[in-house]
């Protein structure tokens, strides 16, 4: 499974989106932004060949270890690439609101709002997003959902093998990341199909979290 920054999506495909994204904006932008003709041809480079690594290893007849392995190199690549990108031209000069939305990064938030201590549930609604993903849905089951304490989620998760013992409370849970979306999808690995995968997610404000939600879990395609 995909570990990232909050503002890069956790799955290949929605890195991959986000890139060709990225690709026309930033051809559209290329004197605004002071972007070199090389830079752009080299970055839309990392996307191609993330694209075809990508379809390589979804194809069954044609998923072996060795191509498993040069797409993980090849998104490994392209995030690197979109990380160089966001620093080198993203950042300097400030873009506007409108430019971040077009880039699907979040805007510049200039009001402060007061920190205090979550105290909402919520509760992990899955559908299918792709081979090996699941998406996701932050649903709200007690509290306040408008509450200014309500930051982000720290979401949990198992992955448990037919014949495996599931998880008996949320603590059992051993793998989590922090994410201010209500909506994401994650991908899991190609040996993962077929098991179960169990959820639970707290509230998180600055360190502070909130109480557990019902945990659920989901069959992994």
């Amino acid at each position: 499974m995909s570990k990232t920054t909050d503002w890069l999506p956790p799955s290949r495909t929605g890195q991959l989106i986000m890139a060709k994204d990225w690709k026309g904006v930033m051809a559209a932008k290329l004197n605004e932004w002071n972007i070199s003709a090389p830079a752009l041809t080299g970055f839309e480079a990392v996307v191609q060949q993330a694209d075809s690594a990508l379809t390589t290893a979804q194809t069954e007849a044609a998923r072996t270890s060795v191509t498993n392995a040069l797409c993980k190199a090849a998104f490994e690549a392209l995030v690197q690439g979109m990380r160089d990108t966001k620093r080198r031209y993203f950042l300097t000069p400030p873009l506007t609101d409108a430019d971040l939305v077009s880039l699907g990064l979040k805007p510049h938030d200039g009001s402060h709002t007061a920190s205090g201590n979550p105290a909402a549930q919520v509760m992990i609604e899955t559908f299918l997003a792709g081979r090996h993903e699941l998406g996701i849905r932050i649903i709200y089951v007690a509290g306040n959902a408008n509450d200014p304490a309500n930051k982000g989620f720290r979401i949990y998760y198992r992955v448990v093998a037919p014949g495996e013992t599931p998880p008996a409370s949320p603590e059992d849970l051993t793998t989590s990341y922090f994410t201010k979306r209500k909506k994401d999808v994650i991908e899991f690995g190609f040996n993962d199909s077929g098991s179960t995968v169990f959820f639970a997610v707290q509230i998180e404000n600055e360190g502070k979290k909130g109480p557990w939600g019902p945990m659920t879990s989901a069959l992994i395609p």
